[in-house]
């Protein structure tokens, strides 16, 4: 069995490619051809959150156990801890132990930038909320897999903010802090084609009033908030999307995001479209769109099917 740390992991997986498998495991999904435990949580002490996922297709089988510490940055740890289990499917003998939290933010950035490309998503100026790993590992993908002209990043600790642009210029990306506050802020908000969000906020980090400035080639990225008491976009804005999530059974359970718009009655669940059934050759309808995703036992799939080729 191979044991593959946070660098092996990350070099195993590269964003493009691994953005490809996710859609490989998208059309695999949708015909049957996989099956995916659902993810059970637990709290934990702190505000923590232990979660247990699992999946497998023909040829593997992977177990996920991980969980997030919001306060462990301020321990000198990462907030992600995470180890994935994968095995032959059909023999059950372990086939590889990964880092987890390496493939929970790979699989995560890879799974926005296929809905990117896949919605027709343009990032000549991507506006992003966050400066911790996940917020890196989508600059990282979008860099590598599409491309980004300018960056705007906005994060309530400034120094992480500051060292994230300055690994975005070392890119070659045109990138700056973004406006924290008032009008200024919200203009440039509304002048960005592509806005990502990337925290664990309880309250939405979006204002209200930019559902009424959206154009209808503007896209949000929302990855953050993966509790029905977390939320990144207020019910306003999404109201006024086109509203994509990774999973549905996910989201319904999980997307703060939605549940809370829904429960204002700002918004409703049949105006959800899973990614898978979103056709490859998509055409956009005239509005924003927004995709939602919470995480899914299947990208954790998509990742040991990358690691491990048949």
């Amino acid at each position: 069995m191979r044991t593959l740390d946070a660098r092996l992991t990350a070099a195993a997986l590269p964003y493009p490619q691994l953005a490809d498998e996710i859609g490989r495991t998208l059309a695999d999904a949708r015909v049957g051809r996989l099956q995916a435990l659902e993810r059970a949580t637990a709290r934990l002490p702190g505000d923590g959150t232990f979660l247990l996922m699992g999946a497998a297709d023909e040829r593997l089988a992977i177990a996920k156990v991980g969980s997030v510490h919001p306060g462990n940055p301020a321990r000198g740890l990462p907030t992600i801890l995470a180890s994935v289990l994968v095995t032959d499917a059909t023999t059950g003998e372990p086939r590889a132990l990964v880092d987890g939290a390496t493939v929970t933010v790979r699989r995560t950035a890879a799974l926005s930038l296929h809905a990117a490309q896949r919605l027709g998503a343009r990032t000549g100026t991507v506006y992003l909320v966050g400066a911790g790993a996940q917020a890196l590992g989508h600059v990282e993908a979008l860099h590598a897999g599409i491309g980004v002209g300018r960056l705007l990043v906005r994060s309530r600790t400034r120094g992480r903010a500051a060292a994230l642009v300055a690994h975005a210029r070392s890119l070659g990306i045109d990138a700056r802090l973004a406006v924290e506050e008032g009008a200024a802020a919200t203009d440039e908000l509304a002048a960005s084609d592509l806005i990502v969000t990337t925290t664990d906020s309880r309250e939405p980090v979006l204002p209200a009033e930019l559902a009424e400035r959206l154009r209808p080639t503007s896209t949000i990225v929302a990855v953050g908030a993966f509790r029905p008491d977390m939320a990144e976009v207020p019910p306003a804005v999404v109201a006024v999307c086109d509203v994509v999530v990774d999973s549905l059974e996910g989201a319904r359970a999980e997307a703060g995001d939605l549940l809370q718009a829904a429960a204002a009655g700002a918004w409703g669940w049949e105006r959800a479209t899973p990614l898978a059934e979103v056709a490859a050759d998509h055409q956009r309808a005239g509005r924003p769109v927004l995709f939602k995703s919470v995480g899914h036992a299947l990208w954790d799939l998509a990742a040991a099917r990358l690691l491990e080729p048949g």
